[in-house]
């Protein structure tokens, strides 16, 4: 799936304090707002594919867990600060993040990205395109020859393809099959693009013991097929 690496983020890690195994509790952070990743319902709780998978994780890890939000595009440098201790927010594994923080194994595949517009013949190569700032698309664009604009949040770059500031959006397939569904005038143009290495939760690098640990409910999940029944029911991705 989606997403960042912020420079910031580099000044921030001697700010990060190691998980040493003595927390009572794991903080879990998300975005609440990448629907059906994760996102915040009508109860004022977090929701989504993420929501359930991380409770369960957190189950087979034996470890106590708690949800925060946090703005995307400062998601990194807060894990590091140490404001939560692991990132689960449709993160995918790139090189360039890993060079700040560390990554469990994913738990979804690569999800390819697609192109909403207002309009079949959107110029996705030569106009303009929005994306959610500090995303793996984001990256993509500025790289194909279109003119990227870039947005805070998932719902400020459909909103621009709505009102004629952007041609198109690109993000995951997942999130823009969602809006697709509700907005029937938007329509989806182009070929599928793949970004990304799978999507894992960002965990600090002092956090081996932790990392382990989720690494190994990740894998029980795999190796029991609940983990594919999970993305099924939430339609993030392809299966394992």
């Amino acid at each position: 799936m989606r997403r960042l690496i912020l420079t910031s983020a580099v000044l921030a890690v001697a700010a990060g304090v190691a998980y040493a195994g003595s927390h009572s509790v794991v903080r879990m952070g998300t975005e609440g707002a990448y629907p059906p990743w994760n996102f915040i319902n009508d109860a004022g709780e977090v929701d989504g594919f993420e929501r359930e998978l991380g409770d369960e994780l957190c189950t087979r890890a034996e470890l106590t867990c708690e949800w925060v939000t946090n703005e995307w595009d400062s998601i990194i440098p807060n894990l590091v600060s140490s404001n939560y201790d692991v990132i689960i927010a449709g993160m995918s594994i790139t090189d360039e993040r890993d060079e700040v923080i560390d990554f469990t194994q994913a738990y979804t595949p690569p999800d390819p990205s697609l192109y909403l517009a207002a309009s079949e013949d959107a110029d996705l190569m030569g106009g303009v395109v929005a994306a959610q700032t500090g995303t793996i698309q984001a990256g993509y664009i500025a790289e194909s020859g279109a003119t990227l604009v870039e947005f805070a949040t998932p719902d400020e770059t459909i909103a621009a393809v709505r009102n004629g500031e952007a041609d198109a959006v690109l993000a995951d397939s997942s999130f823009i099959m969602e809006i697709s569904k509700a907005n029937p005038e938007l329509v989806i143009v182009g070929d599928p693009v793949m970004l990304g290495g799978g999507v894992g939760m960002g965990i600090r690098e002092s956090d081996a013991e932790l990392r382990a640990k989720f690494d190994a409910a990740i894998q029980s999940m795999k190796d029991d097929g609940t983990l594919n029944e999970m993305i099924a029911k939430w339609e993030v991705s392809s299966q394992w």
